[in-house]
């Protein structure tokens, strides 16, 4: 038992002294004739005389402080876990050691929440969960993981279907379950299998399913239908249980897909032969005929609540009525309000259908019982006691509680449900009657976020519960419980609370989410400072998880506009300084990179004034995050990098694997390869780019690292290259055009027939002749095999000929024959003889693969027709226009020969006339007429050749690339701002718009900027140099404006506290007035005049308050106070934050002296004479109070200081030696003056095993004296 030793202080200060007088005789002074037991000078502690597990029992004294208990928080939550989804479905023997009943127990027993199970008459379970919240809410948790089940189901497509479901980048499979909100597991690339799961609900399932197949269709190249009937007839086409459509699907061969009931579509999809689809689409269209011709309709009116009951399990309920009576129950959607069920069929069956449909819907009642939200949770009962009575005695009804909501549902056989409803409402009527409660409404003071601050002290002070609403709640009712009399008095407070909170304001700051934590800071510590700044303004962050970017202040509306202003500018300091850099560093350096101590990184840190970030230890990450000013940032970059440089033993090697592995050795976002590295040590690994045809891999890092990943990276390559066959064919190159065929046509229907993937050679490859087929072996070897027949009946080579006019040959031979290597390239290196020049044969000679031949035979007869057809139309363009026609390389004008098919000649070029064209007079406008401003030359004659409407447009494409030239009258003083710096501005206009534009020499004063360019570019410059030219009038108009200036004297003595420390006060006043506030230089003659520039409000603002500032410091006096220097410390505070805070409450300045002054005590207040006053006498009330705390402080050190050698403590070295040495602290009855135990006695030290000799030392260790 512990104990502590009880002294006064004039026992300890006489113990302390050991001066008084002592007769070594006996006797003893009066005052300690007594000498007190041991268990009076040390009681023991008070004993808790009730039992443990006893409240009554409650300790006394100083040590029995009743400390009052902490109620638990129990909540209730009720959910359903529906048949179909239940894990286990033998209910033979529930509620009696069942697998669920087990389940749950062990659940409660791990959670500590209770729980209570019962069955509704569909066989669906409900749970109830009552417990502390995080009980609750992970034993609700482990329910659905333990008892629920979903559904899943598999849909077969082909293999090479399954990359249409993944879409590019994933994108398709991605938006198919968002919008299905399942999940869709795909089998791998070298995964044989067919089947593709869907997980999720029935329902979404089936929406998952038919879009899968849906997708499927449109990639099979079988005969696709799409008919359109309207949804209501589709349960007639489907049958019941679908049997109608499987047994159609089964005889005809086609495959039928009709879009499940919550997918309102009207078509339906029928793939297969051509045959089977054309004989399933009279079969359909059979059906969908009669029942529209007999069918009819009659509509009813059902709760809603009673459609679950008609449509069933799975829908079981609506097929079984289709199957008895043929009828077809249309129900409205779940998210609908309608209540209206339609039955379409015939007349004759719609009566006995509708017979069904109502007894299904009676076949349960469901209740609704109004009670007040706030009563639901007495209802429930503590630990769901009175709910669970109910739920015993009828295990058939379901009871469900909505959250917020002021009813009840019950649900089940009519009998019981009425018995729970009287039961409940009998509950419900107890409670309001003896429940004593105040309810607080009003839209005016809705809960406000500071009230909830003194919702605590009011619960403890009156004994009461508060119920605030939460906050999608926006009803304003708070609701007090408990003792009458201590809710009317809580009542009151809350009122006034409420009305005085009234004249509050709020504001809404938009912040960037990722600057938050930063203002916010390490463990709150910055948002510490700006609360303690601003004590009387809420400032409240929103929820991470919200991705809001709305910090909000409430407070007095002057406290709210100085805090937005102060974190206005702490946010532009932190936008200033957050560019980020990250680095990777080899892991093994990092701890070189910090250093001893941290050394090197705080070095780093503080020369570059950055922050820099690197991985925990336990994390695999290599990078390093460096945020701070940009340039900053690049400098600590070099740094780190540069320490890596100096340590790393880095070796690098190259691996050959072929590029057509590489994606599949990089696997899905990296994952391959991320794992590679992660299992070598760090090591990067760097693949050549997508198309570069490089086979080189590289590894970089430690050189053992190295070689163990080029081993894992060529075992990869050999699997890759197993599951991934290839083949390849001969075939030479000129065939190769012919094989793809115009836009690829040929060799995309070798593909889609095949599902191979089938690579030509780029022209810079060497091996040109070779073709090689990438996929499965059974799509290569079918690919391969037409692709060798087709090159077969290429080398098949025929001799044909055909009649061309000798007037069209000169088309085919000329320009080097240029048209005979097109035909060539495009028809299998097809050879073309035209006749020697002279012979007068019109006959031509076509050499090659037959298929080749006529082919190219049709296209030359193609070719002639345009010829036959063709004209020649003359355009004239001045000669100095032509190379701006021609575009770059002759770009423009290759462009227009394409798109129109005609032949543009431009004349031989004429320099006389050009050189005579240079003495006239500019052409400055293309569209003048050219009788007015040029005379027609054979050199300005462009001729095109080809079919009559082409060259027609030809010619309109032809004269709208000619340049025009636009004057713009731009005031010559603008125009050393549109050049710009260098001609940078000038220039950027002009290959914006692709225009040129003259600008008029200085000394020509000209206002007058030319554009040249064409028609359409010229509008777009003209309109751009008008744009620029306003923005520039404006910004003279603002810097005129700007210029105006205004004088202020003030004594210079003042100018100190004007700048402010570090120029916060001036830069202060230059950002709340956006002006440029001057003081005199040191050598100037007027050093009282300061100079503000701006705006002419905006310097007279500033003006007035630098006068204003001017007027209080000229107010201001200067105190001196002494204080003991032993105070100073706690005065200043840690990091002057005391003292801080004491100037900004008292508006004044306060100085104390610096070490080793001549008077350590002085310390100097400045302010306003009140102000002054008042600080001076809020430090000297300082002094007392802490000086209190230093007297004792110093008092307990001189009593902890050791005794004097010779008697007594002090060391007062003047005493009598001859005297005693004294006694201290003497009390009887002490454990240590016990007489040492006898560790030899049997009795007290017993031995461990019977019969052994007593030994000399204990069974407790050595004897010690």
């Amino acid at each position: 038992m512990s104990s502590v030793a009880v002294l006064t202080p004039e026992s300890f200060a006489e113990h302390r002294s050991g001066i008084k007088d002592q007769e070594m005789t006996g006797g003893v002074p009066e005052d300690e004739a007594y000498i007190p037991t041991y268990l009076e000078a040390f009681p023991p502690l008070p004993e808790n005389k009730g039992a443990p597990g006893d409240k009554s029992g409650e300790p006394a004294g100083a040590w029995g402080s009743k400390i009052r208990p902490i109620k638990a928080s129990v909540i209730t939550q009720v959910f359903n876990v529906p048949l179909e989804e239940r894990r286990y479905k033998d209910n033979s023997q529930f509620g009696d050691g069942g697998e669920e009943a087990k389940v749950c127990l062990d659940i409660m027993q791990r959670t500590g929440a209770h729980i209570e199970l019962s069955l509704a008459k569909d066989q669906g379970l409900s749970i109830m969960v009552t417990g502390k919240l995080d009980s609750v809410m992970k034993a609700r948790k482990e329910i659905v993981s333990r008892l629920q089940t979903q559904a899943s189901a598999t849909v077969a497509i082909p293999k090479e279907h399954h990359r249409f479901v993944i879409g590019k980048n994933g994108e398709k499979l991605q938006e198919l379950e968002l919008k299905t909100a399942t999940k869709i597991a795909i089998p791998r690339p070298d995964d044989p299998s067919l089947n593709i799961r869907i997980t999720g609900t029935k329902e979404g399932i089936e929406k998952a399913r038919h879009e899968i197949l849906l997708i499927s269709a449109e990639q099979d190249k079988r005969a696709v239908e799409r008919l359109s009937l309207e949804k209501v007839f589709h349960p007639f086409i489907a049958g019941a249980y679908n049997r109608l459509v499987q047994e159609l699907c089964q005889e005809t061969g086609a495959r039928v897909s009709i879009p499940p009931p919550s997918l309102h579509k009207d078509e339906i999809v029928i793939t297969g032969e051509k045959e089977a689809v054309a004989l399933a689409i009279s079969r359909i269209r059979a059906i969908y005929d009669e029942k529209k011709r007999k069918t009819t309709t009659i509509s009813v009116e059902v709760k809603k609540s009673q459609h679950k009951y008609i449509v069933g399990p799975k829908g079981n309920s609506l097929h079984e009525i289709m199957e008895t009576t043929g009828v077809s129950v249309e129900m409205p959607p779940l998210d609908s309000c309608s209540e209206t069920i339609i039955l379409r069929g015939e007349p004759d069956k719609l009566g006995p259908a509708l017979t069904q449909v109502y007894a299904k819907a009676k076949s349960v009642m469901v209740v609704e019982v109004t009670a007040p939200a706030w009563l639901h949770r007495f209802i429930i009962g503590k630990k769901g006691q009175n709910i669970g009575r109910i739920t015993q005695q009828l295990p058939k009804v379901h009871i469900e509680f909505t959250d917020g909501e002021e009813r009840i549902c019950l649900e089940g056989p009519t009998e019981e449900v009425e018995q729970a409803q009287v039961q409940i409402q009998d509950i419900i009527r107890d409670l309001v009657s003896s429940g004593p409660t105040a309810e607080l409404r009003d839209g005016t003071y809705h809960v406000n976020p500071m009230l909830c601050v003194s919702v605590n002290r009011i619960k403890e002070q009156y004994k009461v519960s508060v119920w605030i609403p939460q906050e999608p709640d926006r009803s304003g009712l708070v609701r007090i419980e408990g003792d009458p009399k201590g809710v009317q008095l809580a009542r009151r407070e809350l009122m006034e609370m409420a009305q005085r909170m009234e004249n509050e304001r709020t504001k809404d700051l938009i912040v960037e989410q990722k600057f938050h934590r930063a203002i916010i800071g390490q463990k709150g510590e910055k948002i510490k400072e700006v609360r303690d700044k601003f004590p009387e303004v809420m400032i409240n962050f929103p929820d991470p998880a919200q991705k809001s970017d709305i910090v909000q202040l409430r407070g007095p509306k002057n406290e709210v506009e100085k805090c937005a202003k102060f974190l206005a500018k702490l946010i532009a300091d932190l936008m200033e300084n957050s560019f980020s850099l990250s680095i990777p560093i080899f892991k093994q350096f990092h701890k070189n990179i910090i250093g001893k101590g941290g050394a090197n990184i705080k070095k780093i840190r503080e020369e570059t004034t950055t922050k820099i970030d690197l991985p925990t230890e336990n994390s695999n990450s290599e990078m390093i995050v460096i945020t701070g000013r940009k340039n900053h940032c690049e400098a600590a970059r070099d740094r780190i990098l540069a320490i890596q440089r100096e340590l790393a033993n880095i070796k690098e090697s190259e691996v050959t694997i072929p590029a057509k592995l590489h994606n599949s050795l990089i696997g899905s976002k990296g994952c391959l390869v991320r794992a590679v590295m992660e299992d070598c040590g760090g090591v990067h690994i760097h693949f050549p780019s997508e198309g570069s045809g490089s086979d080189r891999v590289t590894i970089r890092g430690p050189a053992g690292e190295v070689e163990r990943a080029k081993r894992q990276l060529l075992q990869l390559a050999e699997e890759k290259q197993v599951n991934n066959f290839t083949a390849e064919l001969q075939a030479k190159p000129e065939y190769h055009k012919f094989l793809i065929g115009k836009g690829g046509v040929n060799i995309r229907r070798v593909r889609d027939r095949t599902g191979a993937r089938i690579i030509f050679p780029s022209p810079d490859e060497p091996e040109q002749e070779l073709i090689t087929i990438v996929g499965r072996e059974e799509a290569v070897r079918l690919a391969q095999k037409e692709l060798e027949t087709l090159v077969k009946n290429l080398d098949d080579v025929v001799e044909d000929g055909m009649v061309v006019e000798t007037r069209h040959h000169r088309h085919f031979v000329c320009r080097r024959g240029q048209v005979l290597r097109e035909l060539a390239e495009e028809y299998g290196g097809v050879a073309v003889s035209f006749p020697r020049t002279g012979t007068h044969s019109d006959r031509i000679t076509l050499k090659g693969a037959k298929d080749c031949v006529e082919a190219a035979k049709r296209r030359i007869q193609e070719i002639i027709e345009d010829l036959e057809a063709q004209v020649s139309v003359e355009v004239a363009v001045p000669q100095r226009f032509h190379r701006a026609v021609m575009g770059p390389k002759g770009c423009r004008i290759q462009q227009i020969t394409r798109d129109h098919e005609v032949q543009v000649k431009f004349p031989e070029r004429d320099d006389n006339a050009n050189n005579t064209a240079g003495q006239e007079p500019p052409q400055e406008n293309g569209d003048a007429s050219p009788e007015a401003e040029f005379v027609l030359r054979k050199c300005d004659v462009i001729t095109i050749s080809g079919r009559t409407e082409k060259c027609e447009l030809a010619k309109i494409a032809l004269l709208a690339l000619v340049p025009v030239t636009e004057d713009v009258e731009v005031s010559f003083e603008l125009h050393r701002y549109i050049i710009g710096q260098k001609g940078i501005g000038i220039r950027k206009m002009m290959e914006e718009y692709e225009v040129n534009i003259w600008v008029p020499q200085p000394e020509q004063q000209s206002d007058v900027i030319k554009v040249t360019g064409q028609v359409a570019n010229v509008e777009r410059a003209k309109s751009g140099l008008l744009e620029r030219v306003k923005e520039l009038q404006a910004e003279q108009e603002d810097r005129a404006l700007r210029s105006f200036k205004v004088s202020i004297s003030v004594d210079p003595k003042f100018h100190p506290k004007i700048i402010g420390r570090k120029g916060a006060v001036i830069s202060q006043i230059r950002k709340d007035h956006d002006v440029i506030v001057q003081f005199p230089d040191k050598g100037d003659e007027q050093q009282d005049v300061i100079v503000i520039s701006g705006y002419e409000r905006n310097t007279e603002e500033a003006r007035s308050a630098i006068e204003l500032l001017v007027s209080t410091l000229q107010e201001m006096v200067s105190h001196d106070v002494h204080l003991d220097p032993r105070t100073h410390a706690r005065i200043i505070g840690a990091r002057g934050k005391a003292i801080r805070k004491t100037m900004e409450e008292f508006k004044v300045d306060i100085r104390f002296p610096q070490p080793g002054s001549e008077d350590p005590g002085r310390v100097t207040v400045t302010g306003l004479p009140e102000s002054v006053d008042n600080a001076v006498d809020h430090l000297l009330n300082l002094e007392e109070e802490y000086m209190l705390s230093v007297t004792e402080t110093e008092t307990m050190a001189a009593y902890m200081k050791p005794p004097s050698r010779y008697g007594g403590w002090g060391g007062g070295g003047g005493g009598d030696i001859s005297v005693g040495v004294a006694k201290g602290f003497v009390v009887r009855d002490a454990p240590w003056n016990d007489k040492a135990p006898d560790m030899s006695n049997a009795e007290d030290f017993p031995t461990f095993g019977a019969g052994l000799a007593p030994k000399q030392t204990s069974a407790w260790g050595p004897k010690k004296f």
